[in-house]
């Protein structure tokens, strides 16, 4: 995920020491609408009648990586996991000013500049992580469904609740991203256990709901055959998921850690080699019959 938008730098103080926003600082699920048309905070939206309003980070109206075809991405701003290799830390504080703080609706009406370069693709909600503000992208997908448009869910399976369970209804393509199926190398990698991402694969299962996944591979964590061959063999048994991305480990998002004067988790990592990321494709390949890129 590679949101385009101007960087805008945030910290989050405690007397004179500035700290890593940290899970528990990210709860909400946006703005709605009071009486008088003016927006207010709300945790989890409990006023039905008023129409949601989501945290948009950045939108790109040419995305050719995220689903099928050509697609429209909107990145919401949010996200409760801190990934060691994240190059979007700006993505994070659901309190940090979002560019764009819309309706479904109005959401749709910009999407619908671009309905004849998207015809063949679609719509992808992304992040941060779109599952903070399920409520709005489950509105914004129903609004695109009715206009005949693909919706696709890049998403880390990091909330499973009933409010998602409703998102995945009116979505198309899930773009589930895997940090590792080792229960306590995940808890290190995202400070989050893995447990809904879990259980979210089992209901795509369940579901017959196409999948693609999305595997992060970063030189010295979890690039090893064990590791690697590991993963492939969870995924095997998930007859849903039609494709996986491996996506090598980069740094060019250590400039917004710089920005945001946070301390950069893997300051000498170098990225992942062409060689080695073909390596693991190979490995995917041989354990798995969906296509692996």
């Amino acid at each position: 995920m590679s949101p385009n938008a101007p960087l805008k730098a945030h910290r989050m103080t405690h007397g004179n020491n500035t700290r890593m926003p940290l899970p528990s600082d990210n709860t909400g699920e946006g703005l709605r609408l009071s009486p008088n048309n003016k927006t207010t905070p709300s945790n989890y939206m409990t006023d039905n009648t008023s129409p949601i309003r989501g945290r948009i980070h950045s939108i790109e109206s040419f995305g050719t990586v995220d689903g099928p075809g050509i697609r429209f991405l909107a990145f919401m701003q949010g996200c409760p996991m801190r990934c060691l290799f994240c190059h979007n830390p700006d993505t994070w504080d659901t309190k940090a000013p979002a560019k764009y703080e819309w309706t479904a609706g109005q959401l749709l009406e910009e999407t619908l500049r671009y309905r004849n370069f998207i015809k063949t693709g679609g719509v992808t909600c992304t992040g941060g992580e779109p599952l903070m503000q399920a409520r709005f992208v489950c509105e914004y997908f129903r609004l695109c469904h009715a206009e005949g448009i693909h919706t696709a869910l890049d998403t880390s399976g990091i909330i499973f609740n009933d409010e998602v369970l409703h998102l995945l209804e009116v979505t198309d393509l899930v773009l589930l991203d895997i940090k590792t199926v080792d229960d306590g190398l995940h808890r290190r990698l995202t400070s989050c256990p893995r447990t809904n991402t879990h259980r979210m694969m089992e209901h795509l299962q369940k579901t017959g709901k196409p999948v693609w996944i999305r595997h992060v591979v970063t030189p010295g964590i979890n690039d090893d055959d064990p590791h690697l061959l590991g993963t492939a063999e969870y995924i095997s048994h998930y007859s849903v998921v039609e494709r996986v991305d491996i996506l090598p480990y980069h740094v060019m998002g250590e400039y917004k850690y710089d920005s945001l004067e946070i301390p950069y988790p893997l300051k000498g990592t170098p990225p992942l080699s062409p060689e080695k990321k073909q390596y693991a494709v190979g490995l995917f390949r041989g354990m798995l019959s969906c296509k692996v890129v």
